[in-house]
């Protein structure tokens, strides 16, 4: 293995493993092995197995926010970890597929498509943003320093007259995959019907379909606590705020529940960034064929044929030891994105060169987003690799 790479997620003992242990549960195919910290637990008769996944609480930020005998860490099975990137188009697609990155190919929030010869962000299904040439900084803070606003911004469109990432790396999620098995699935999510929009309307769903009768899964998921970190990082009063609430309602919905199985986890962690733009890097900038994709923290970089033995060194002028800097072919034979077959276009989804963040760096493609995103995560550290099992049977 690249030396730099001793924090890779053990693709043994990931999300995968957890999606396949819910499958062999309920009868369905598996496609790797399944996570034996999970399995003691799915061992159990349950009438209701439920999965909530509560984005970016990973084991840094639950020790953080929440005491050692409060409802989650008491109820803490162990750790595990994500995949790689951790970040959530990666993670939770692993989790609805029960398949590796290298798999189904949703690598990033931005994700290179060769058919399309373009940058798509993905969940979006539009077209990757950018900024316009030539923008300044437009607005100020009180103390005066300038401030980046949203009309520096290109406005993104459609990426395609059809849902890109479904047509190109399709994929069938867990709850269709148990109920073609002939099990009986469901999720709580606001992607998938009836789509429940906030927490309150996800918790209130799970209770609902856990009091009726029949074995069933549930698969939930919500987008904090790591919108608030995004916003405000990971050690801010909101982000504790968000996470103790989070904690007070899953323990209030559980209380009332009864022959069910809760099993909650992150997609990835969170940390907080040292971050900036690379449109600020005029001989990087000069390199590329395209902007990178996948994430700030993991960034696929398109070289100019010119450039492509000297990229590494350029790179490393720049960022010096932020990034582990890896080619194409040491990204596959490293096997950084899973261990499962990979695409028969994971190669040039990658581009030439990989880079994998080691420390809080992060590159954005455009100033606003390096301005406003203190948190983030999908780079090469614990903090956004290792991920909780709480488990609570009633």
């Amino acid at each position: 293995m690249h030396p730099g790479l001793m924090n890779l997620p053990d693709y043994d003992n990931c999300l995968v493993n957890l999606s396949n242990s819910i499958l062999n549960k309920f009868g369905a195919e598996t496609n790797a092995k399944t996570l034996p910290l999970a399995d003691r637990y799915l061992e159990g008769e349950y009438t209701n197995v439920v999965l909530l996944i509560l984005d970016a609480m990973g084991i840094s930020i639950l020790e953080k926010h929440l005491k050692e005998d409060g409802f989650f860490r008491s109820h803490l099975a162990g750790s595990f970890d994500s995949v790689y990137p951790p970040t959530t188009v990666a993670a939770t697609t692993s989790v609805m597929s029960g398949e590796y990155p290298d798999e189904h190919g949703w690598l990033g929030w931005d994700t290179y498509y060769p058919a399309l010869g373009k940058n798509v962000t993905v969940f979006t299904n539009s077209d990757q943003l950018t900024e316009k040439e030539g923008a300044e900084p437009t607005g100020s803070y009180p103390d005066g320093t300038k401030k980046w606003m949203p009309d520096s911004l290109e406005n993104p469109g459609p990426a395609a007259d059809y849902h890109v990432g479904f047509r190109h790396t399709p994929y069938r999620n867990i709850v269709d995959q148990i109920n073609d098995a002939g099990g009986t699935a469901y999720s709580s999510m606001p992607f998938l019907p009836p789509n429940p929009q906030d927490m309150e309307a996800i918790m209130s769903r799970i209770e609902t379909l856990c009091k009726e009768p029949g074995k069933k899964f549930i698969y939930a998921y919500w987008s904090e606590p790591d919108s608030t970190m995004h916003k405000t990082g990971t050690t801010s009063e909101a982000t504790h705020e968000m996470i103790t609430e989070l904690e007070k309602m899953v323990e209030k919905t559980v209380s009332g529940l009864s022959e069910t199985l809760f099993l909650i986890t992150a997609d990835h962690g969170h940390i907080d960034c040292d971050n900036c733009c690379i449109l600020d890097y005029s001989e990087i900038m000069n390199c590329l064929v395209r902007l990178p994709s996948f994430e700030p923290r993991t960034l696929n970089l398109f070289v100019k044929e010119e450039f492509r033995e000297s990229f590494p060194e350029i790179f490393r002028k720049h960022f010096g030891d932020s990034f582990v800097i890896l080619t194409r072919e040491e990204v596959i034979s490293n096997k950084v994105f899973g261990t499962g077959r990979d695409r028969s276009d994971l190669a040039e989804m990658i581009g030439d060169y990989v880079a994998l963040a080691v420390t809080p760096k992060s590159i954005f493609n455009t100033h606003i987003e390096a301005q406003e995103m203190p948190g983030g995560h999908a780079g090469l550290t614990p903090e956004e690799i290792r991920i909780p099992l709480i488990v609570i049977g009633k």
